[in-house]
């Protein structure tokens, strides 16, 4: 009896569905995971996710792999629609060889980010695997080299964004670490080099496999990862969310929202949000949601270099990142955890045309024998490249200190902002009129009979003159001193006027930024 054709196709393709059986998918659930493809299809506008390379097949017959049935090669890759826009994708599937990458599985994930590539599409990897398929072996680690290269090519290029959402270890952490975003799920994934059992081996160190590689440990210590989520599904939404906010590739703007019903309304709460005390902290968060829409804050490295606040915003419906001082935290101060995530953050931001908006209240960078010995100067000095090598429209708001060399990093008009403003509180010097006053007047204080009253005097004054704005403006440093319930009005405007910014910079292989 001849076989029904349509049929055969319709039970592979079951088959396939299947991953690596019922009792596997029973155990990813029992783990509070979802398969690869229920992460897809929660992912994917309904109905849109259409699966490519699904009977791929491994070619190695090395220890027994010819006789096993791996459907798929442990990934499913395809495209789809995100809020009816195209987004390319592939999802390990730890439910078969436990996610193992191989030849083949490799090859499915290189031709997804190449045809993600020739159509301008963001990539998305949601990452669940062992690492590489050790049966495989040359062949295994080739195919990492080819998705690495990939990653490096076409960085700039289209957004690429990873979830570790399950174990990632040895040479799989390196494609994530070469995205532009990467997210985890607390508790249930891990990202390391080398796991706990080869550490105590090596070392004598006792760790476990959370306090070692989890999510809050990435988040919030070694800054490899961008964003935390709490289930699959959190992380998932949270993708979706981000790609809201960015082009599809490099050569278009991120997609507008809601604008604006009247942009000239006054922020009354913005006149009084400044302390009195200069010394005294205040939350930078607050100026954000007063100057942003509502609720459009998507921050960035939350729990990481908590001295600096990143994150992606709109204002007036349109996407903008923003880089602020957190006078909370360190009283602001730029450290070296500050100085990787501001540059990282401003030249993805850049790459993908997204305006940068940088709000001001900077003492300095912080000083001590750590800071120094650690690379500060090299640390710092990628913010200072990252500004100047922008090329989109830059706003900055000063809002209080802006002091020395930290205020000349923070997106000041020598590093090419297009716009800066100051609020009447604002302080720009090379350091506090403290400081300042003990250096200038040394000789006269020294000289007086009562130093205290002399010195408080001549800080009294030298403060009136010189801890303000007006210096600055003076020289044309800011462009204008605005009230700060404006401020919104005024960043509106200024982003209006700078959308046909064209800037070029002179012809070169590529630049060298201080790593």
């Amino acid at each position: 009896m001849p076989i029904d054709k349509r049929e055969y196709l319709l039970k592979k393709k079951q088959k396939i569905a299947l991953g690596g059986g019922q009792k596997r998918i029973d155990k990813q659930h029992a783990q509070g995971k979802m398969t690869a493809r229920e992460r897809l299809e929660y992912f994917f506008d309904d109905g849109t996710f259409i699966e490519l390379d699904s009977f791929v097949k491994n070619r190695c017959t090395n220890f027994g792999m010819d006789k096993l049935d791996l459907e798929g090669e442990s990934v499913v890759t395809g495209y789809g629609m995100v809020d009816g826009r195209l987004i390319y994708a592939f999802s390990q599937d730890f439910t078969i060889t436990g996610g193992a990458l191989g030849e083949m599985h490799a090859r499915k994930v290189v031709k997804a980010m190449d045809a993600a590539v020739k159509v301008g599409a963001p990539i998305v990897g949601l990452n669940d695997s062992g690492g590489a398929r050790i049966q495989e072996a040359v062949d295994a680690l080739s195919g990492y080299g080819d998705i690495f290269y990939r990653n490096a090519i076409y960085s700039g290029v289209i957004p690429q964004i990873s979830a570790i959402m399950g174990p990632c270890a040895g040479g799989a952490v390196y494609s994530p670490a070469l995205t532009d975003f990467i997210f985890m799920v607390n508790k249930t994934s891990q990202m390391f080099i080398t796991g706990p059992q080869v550490i105590k081996t090596v070392t004598g160190e006792l760790v476990s496999a959370e306090e070692l590689g989890g999510a809050m440990t990435h988040n919030s210590v070694s800054g490899n990862v961008h964003f935390i989520a709490d289930t699959d599904q959190d992380c998932l939404e949270s993708i979706r969310k981000l790609i809201s906010y960015l082009p599809s590739n490099n050569m278009e703007k991120a997609p507008g929202g809601q604008p604006e019903r009247d942009i000239n309304r006054h922020i009354a709460e913005l006149d009084s949000l400044i302390p009195d005390s200069p010394n005294k902290p205040y939350d930078m968060h607050d100026v954000i949601g007063h100057i942003i829409d509502e609720g459009s804050f998507m921050e960035y490295q939350i729990y990481f270099a908590k001295n600096l606040l990143t994150g992606f915003a709109r204002i007036n419906g349109k996407s903008v990142g923003v880089v602020a001082n957190q006078p909370n935290v360190m009283a602001g101060c730029l450290d070296m955890n500050a100085g990787d995530k501001a540059s990282r953050f401003i030249r993805t931001c850049d790459a993908f045309n997204i305006p940068l908006l940088t709000l001001v209240d900077v003492p300095g960078f912080l000083p001590g024998t750590t800071q120094e010995y650690g690379g500060i100067i090299r640390h710092g000095a990628k913010i200072l490249y990252a500004y100047s090598e922008a090329t989109v429209p830059k706003v900055t708001l000063i809002t209080r200190k802006a002091y020395g060399g930290a205020y000349v990093a923070m997106c000041s008009k020598s590093l090419g902002a297009d716009m800066v403003f100051a609020w009447p509180t604002a302080e720009v010097a090379v350091m506090g009129s403290d400081g300042a006053v003990n250096i200038i007047f040394k000789n006269d204080i020294d000289k007086a009979e009562d130093k205290e009253a002399v010195r408080q005097q001549i800080l009294e004054e030298y403060a009136a003159e010189f801890a303000t704005p007006y210096k600055a403006a003076e020289r044309g440093f800011v462009d204008d001193v605005i009230e700060p319930h404006t401020t919104r009005q005024r960043i509106i405007d200024a982003f209006a006027m700078l959308e046909g910014k064209r800037e070029k910079r002179p012809a070169k292989k590529h630049g060298n930024i201080p790593l």
